[in-house]
């Protein structure tokens, strides 16, 4: 359940399916491919980059076929077809299983994994898009139960065996890329890449700094105008995710606007008030749960949950029109453009 359009703009030089030209270890390659839903972009620079990519896109595509609910060969697709049942899984699995979980309780039920019945029922999965009635939500929304969702681990193996409810249904979408993003960069690491950036959607995860020692520029999608921003942030190695109620919508035979992330409280798109919220955190699956579950809980217990436990900055847009930022990131967060007001919370 997350986006299928890229949130955050890299800035960085314009694509081709080539290696560009580059001195020494300055050279820089590129890999696009398509999974989760999502156009990817994989840059990487010197003389590993090109094996150092095509692990990535390789995990990249493995990850895909593990985390595909529609696909019956997929581990996502076992448990929630178990009746109950427990399922052998990879450590993957079990990483976003445990990440999400620590979400769910810290936001009060806000990241909720078995929300994919819902998703479905609104179309956000075939694209037969359509607003269920109250009584089908209602319905539906009785069965969420993702903490009954148990987690076992075989330590000599290295799997693990996951058990949910029989009634219970698993969607990794507000946690995959973030968890793929990861382990991209894993593997362009093992293969001694020492720069780079991947662009999952969303999701933006870099390696390093840029080759020549300078940050790299992300900037912050506008909701209100997807061609421009509303800031750039000049980071380091770390992890940037957006979630926004205006990447994936549909319109209503009501003229309303529905947008693909739920409140499991509701059943219904978040109203939260936010635009969009951008996480900043090292741990790309973490940011990824975060963005999610701070664009359902909206900008006043967003601020309270960063300040509850930290170990992440953000950037709000509001629907009235505001830019809220942690000052974590004053002095890497350049504001752009006039149609906003922008402010700082300590």
């Amino acid at each position: 359940m997350k986006r299928i359009k890229t949130l955050l703009i890299a800035l960085l030089c314009l694509i081709s399916a080539l290696p560009l030209g580059g001195c020494g270890g300055n050279k820089r390659y590129e890999e696009q491919l398509f999974a989760m839903d999502t156009a990817m972009t994989l840059t990487a620079y010197g003389k590993n980059a090109e094996a150092g990519l095509s692990s990535a896109a390789g995990v990249l595509r493995s990850l895909d076929a593990m985390l595909d609910p529609e696909n019956e060969d997929s581990a996502v697709y076992a448990i929630n077809h178990a009746n109950g049942g427990s399922v052998v899984v990879k450590g993957q699995v079990a990483e976003m299983l445990s990440a999400a979980a620590e979400v769910y309780e810290r936001s009060n039920k806000a990241l909720d994994l078995s929300i994919y019945p819902l998703v479905k029922a609104w179309g956000f999965i075939d694209g037969k898009y359509t607003v269920p009635s109250a009584e089908e939500i209602e319905a539906l929304c009785g069965n969420l139960n993702f903490s009954a969702v148990t987690v076992t681990s075989f330590t000599e193996s290295g799997d693990y065996l996951v058990t949910a409810p029989a009634e219970t249904a698993l969607t990794f979408g507000a946690v995959a890329r973030g968890c793929a993003s990861g382990y991209a960069v894993a593997a362009l690491r093992a293969s001694g890449v020492t720069s780079a950036i991947v662009s999952l959607g969303g999701n933006v995860q870099t390696l390093g700094l840029k080759p020549d020692g300078s940050s790299w520029n992300v900037a912050v999608q506008d909701p209100n105008n997807t061609g421009s921003y509303v800031g750039v942030l000049s980071v380091g190695e770390t992890a940037v995710v957006t979630s926004g109620g205006y990447q994936r919508y549909f319109l209503g035979e009501d003229g309303a606007r529905y947008h693909h992330i739920l409140d499991p409280a509701t059943g219904y798109p978040a109203n939260s008030g936010l635009s969009s919220v951008t996480v900043v955190c090292p741990d790309g699956l973490l940011a990824d749960a975060l963005s999610t579950a701070l664009f359902i809980l909206g900008e006043d217990k967003a601020i309270d949950y960063w300040h509850t436990y930290g170990g992440f900055e953000m950037v709000l847009v509001t629907d009235d029109g505001r830019v809220v930022v942690t000052d974590g990131l004053y002095d890497t967060f350049s504001a752009y453009g006039e149609n906003y007001e922008y402010e700082y919370v300590r």
